[in-house]
């Protein structure tokens, strides 16, 4: 094998005849190609690339060119960008066109890296997308990254929401396409509808449906699903995978009628008592009425709509009611923006725009909140993302904590996780977790650490699970005099200035999970001899890839920084992996409690492996019934995605 870089010896050696290492294999040979790259100039480095392009079309195989290539990416973000790509970064990107997910650490330059793969992948002729995680990202990078591929001779397309089809059509002609998983999966599903709607002669339809005007417009604007790069990997491909995307045809009789009765159930849940009219399954979140609770169903007063629903249809919508408001709370799970729900997502804390919850839940919440009900029982089109993600021919991605899933995602995805070093040793310091009896001290423990930390000049980023913590700890801070920054989903315009600003002296940020994602914490002016920054989490989240998210924001490209795990013994964590009874009884002992607890971390640990080990259940149970669905679809001449019952 060629001379191995010294920067990542002992990770090959760790790993020894392993894909790792055969990768690395080829770092002593790219190396060797930069002194005549270096030496070319601009129309010459351009002419380079339009060689390799020609070389793919004429059938020779990228992994022979990768040398080349990755070679001629590196000095073209030298020169363009003033980024040379670091050895660890050449790494991810070989594993990468290898169909793996690479985890690399916060900071450790994932943008950069994501041009080696994208201009391979892109040289044949067939189209490189890349997926994100929101429409902001998606533009920030594109035009970012977009004086490198232009140096070397590749177009850059956009997708952004509300952008016209012409638009659109351009973007996924253009060599490498930047969008999010949300756009391209109702691009897709358009496309589909008006293929079919060109088939059977039906074009003036669908193109209403559409929204756009028959002509030269009546063409499909993706040309097929090639090469696709995810990234932010772990938060689209598992915590999104189920989330259905759905093109709703219009709201018929049925429709009218079920807001009735959404609404008549929204309005009356709140005489339902739980344990006497209704019991609530803790380990599946469902609701079950009992015979005093259907005996109340129906002597309640109905609207007249109504009358064409059969009771047990009535039971439904109120269990249905009864489970949204035990479960579901605004500025925690969703916010009303604009007359309209909109649901924040659990793991990445934006709002995730045009998702809606399934199984009526979407609609009964809709209700509770007294905004218009939609529906999206009627479909004309839907798939999954995870579904749109298996139809690309070769599918990778990068994030920064991807291990813990590995075998989710090579048993779905067949994809493998690699681990990648970084480019300097990580000098993070994980100081000792505290756990408290009660929130209430929690929080006050959480302010007094703030506070000690902000007086020594050092930043300080406290990360929450929801808006509504989000916005309880900043009023705690005001009245202790310190001025913060919030960030959360009713901040997402901000989002990059306040996540950037954060590593500056004295700053104080309060944050939900979203500043986990997209951009670095770079630190200010006298902060690293201060110590860095200092990281506060307040809860364990319901994936051990979260918490490891907001852990990441110190200690980037070996920068110095702390972090410390706040816990208290009424976390909803415990509830959930728990059940109600222990988390009760551990409430009630909390109470009782003053100081600091000792030996307990094991437990929340073990809480939030069984709810870790749930979800993973609760995928799979879906993966099945979609891949059963489709394939008597299939069977039956449907399309899987066109004839979906709603």
């Amino acid at each position: 094998m060629s001379r191995v870089p010294s920067g990542i010896n002992r990770t090959v050696r760790a790993a020894s005849g392993n894909r790792i290492a055969r990768y690395a294999g080829l770092i002593p040979q790219i190396d060797a190609l930069e002194p005549a790259m270096k030496d070319l100039a601009d129309p010459q480095l351009r002419k380079a690339s339009l060689g390799l392009r020609y070389r793919a079309r004429s059938g020779e195989t990228l992994d022979k060119l990768l040398i080349e290539a990755f070679a001629l990416v590196r000095e073209a973000g030298r020169r363009m960008l003033g980024m040379r790509h670091f050895e660890v970064q050449l790494l991810g990107g070989a594993a990468m066109h290898n169909r793996s997910i690479v985890e690399m650490q916060t900071g450790e330059g994932k943008t950069l890296t994501a041009t080696l793969p994208m201009y391979l992948a892109a040289l044949e002729g067939k189209g490189a997308h890349l997926s994100t995680v929101n429409d902001y990202l998606a533009k920030r990078d594109a035009e970012w990254m977009k004086p490198l591929y232009k140096a070397l001779g590749m177009t850059v397309g956009i997708i952004q929401g509300q952008q016209p089809q012409d638009e659109r059509r351009q973007a996924y002609q253009c060599d490498v396409t930047y969008g999010t998983a949300n756009e391209m999966g109702f691009d897709f599903l358009r496309d589909r509808l008006l293929l079919r709607g060109q088939g059977e002669g039906q074009q003036d339809l669908f193109g209403q449906m559409l929204g756009v005007k028959s002509g030269t417009q009546d063409n499909p604007v993706q040309r097929g699903l090639h090469f696709m790069l995810v990234d932010e990997a772990d938060s689209i491909l598992i915590d999104e995978a189920r989330t259905p995307l759905i093109i709703s045809a219009l709201p018929g009789e049925d429709e009218k009628i079920a807001a009735e009765a959404y609404n008549w159930a929204s309005k009356t849940a709140p005489d339902f008592i739980e344990d006497e009219h209704y019991e609530y399954d803790h380990d599946d979140r469902t609701v079950e009425l009992t015979l005093e609770g259907r005996q109340l169903v129906r002597s309640l007063q109905k609207p007249e709509a109504m009358d064409r629903l059969p009771l047990s249809t009535i039971y439904e919508y109120i269990q249905r009611a009864a489970k949204v408001k035990r479960e579901m709370f605004l500025d925690r799970h969703y916010v009303v923006r604009d007359g309209e729900i909109v649901i924040v997502d659990e793991f990445t804390g934006r709002m995730a725009e045009g998702r809606k919850w399934r199984s009526g839940i979407h609609q009964a919440v809709e209700a509770q909140e007294g905004v218009e009900i939609t529906f999206a029982t009627n479909q004309a089109a839907r798939i999954t993302i995870q579904d749109l993600f298996l139809r690309y021919e070769r599918l990778c991605g990068m994030t920064g904590t991807a291990s813990s899933s590995r075998r989710e995602l090579s048993k779905i995805y067949k994809v493998k996780v690699e681990p990648i070093p970084t480019n300097r040793p990580p000098v993070r310091k994980q100081l000792p977790t505290y756990i408290f009896g009660t929130a209430d001290q929690k929080w006050a423990a959480v302010v007094e650490d703030a506070l000690v930390e902000h007086q020594k000049g050092r930043p300080v980023l406290i990360g929450t699970r929801t808006i509504d913590k989000s916005e309880h700890l900043g009023k705690l801070l005001e009245e202790r005099g310190i001025e913060f920054t919030v960030l959360n989903a009713r901040h997402v315009a901000q989002e990059a200035e306040i996540v950037a600003a954060a590593g500056e002296q004295g700053k104080v940020t309060v944050a939900t999970n979203m500043a986990g994602r997209g951009t670095d914490i770079k630190l200010g002016d006298g902060v690293e001899e201060l110590g860095g920054l200092h990281v506060i989490c307040t809860e364990l989240h319901e994936s051990q890839r979260v918490d490891r998210q907001l852990i990441g924001r110190c200690g980037r490209q070996g920068d110095p920084g702390t972090y410390r795990q706040y816990l208290a013994l009424d976390d909803e964590i415990l509830l959930l992996g728990l059940g109600p009874k222990k988390a009760n009884r551990l409430e009630a002992h909390g109470l009782k409690q003053s100081k600091r607890l000792r030996n307990m971390e094991s437990l929340f640990r073990k809480a939030q492996r069984k709810v870790e080990r749930r979800q993973f259940r609760e995928r799979k149970v879906l993966l099945y019934h979609e891949k059963e669905r489709q394939k008597v679809q299939k069977q039956m001449g449907q399309d899987p995605y066109l004839d979906t019952p709603g």
